[in-house]
């Protein structure tokens, strides 16, 4: 092999590897971009589940509430209702 070959073959090899290189940081700029966009997912994900959570509160306590007021009309209404039967 001579001197001129060895460096073209040092001169090929030196390309594939920039190529390697510059493919690595394609895929490190790609990966980069997509955890920011999960991370967003994320943060999306986690503010909707908390309002849901917040939702799913007020509405068990409005449950909870109109529970309580049937029961206290039909407990009210049926001692108004005895009432109003012994009255007649």
């Amino acid at each position: 092999m001579t001197a001129l070959d060895a460096l073209e073959s040092a001169v090929e090899r030196r390309r594939e590897a920039d190529r390697d290189e510059d493919e690595l940081a394609t895929r490190i700029q790609a990966l980069g971009a997509d955890r920011s966009r999960l991370a967003d997912e994320l943060d999306g994900s986690l503010m909707k589940t908390r309002r849901l959570e917040r939702t799913n509160r007020e509405i068990a306590e409005r449950l909870d509430t109109a529970i309580g007021t049937i029961r206290a009309v039909l407990n009210g209404g049926g001692q108004d209702g005895a009432e109003d039967e012994d009255d007649e």
